[in-house]
């Protein structure tokens, strides 16, 4: 199906900005719905924020809206997560996602992961 890999993570300053990347191959993501989640040590795999690749639509949870922008490349077919003002409760692994569904939110929804990049905010 389709392969996912992340890129991007490391380690910066609370306040500080980092963009993550998540290329695809193996299919072309037209018709797809694209998610980023994040999972911390201890905690469950937390929505963070997709978009619909047909037309761009984009959706955020409400912890990270006016902070972080999803964005695409057609042409390299991957999906970026610009990541502004950053906390230290952002700190998690950050992993993208694909389906075929409208579902944009909803973790089961996705039947394609990628392997994750850690993100880590420091005070």
């Amino acid at each position: 199906q389709v392969q996912l890999v992340e890129s991007g993570g490391g380690l910066v300053q609370a306040g500080g900005s980092l963009r993550l990347s998540c290329a695809a191959s193996g299919r072309t993501l037209s018709g797809y719905t694209m998610g980023w989640f994040r999972q911390a040590p201890g905690k469950e795999r937390e929505f963070v924020g997709g978009i619909r690749w047909s037309g761009g639509s984009t959706y955020y949870a409400d912890s990270v809206k006016g902070r972080f922008t999803i964005s695409r490349d057609n042409a390299k077919n991957t999906v970026y997560l610009q990541m502004n003002s950053l906390k230290p409760e952002d700190t998690a692994l950050y992993y993208c996602a694909a389906n075929k569904l409208w579902v944009v939110a909803s973790a089961t929804a996705y039947d394609g992961w990628g392997p994750g990049t850690q993100v880590t905010v420091s005070s």
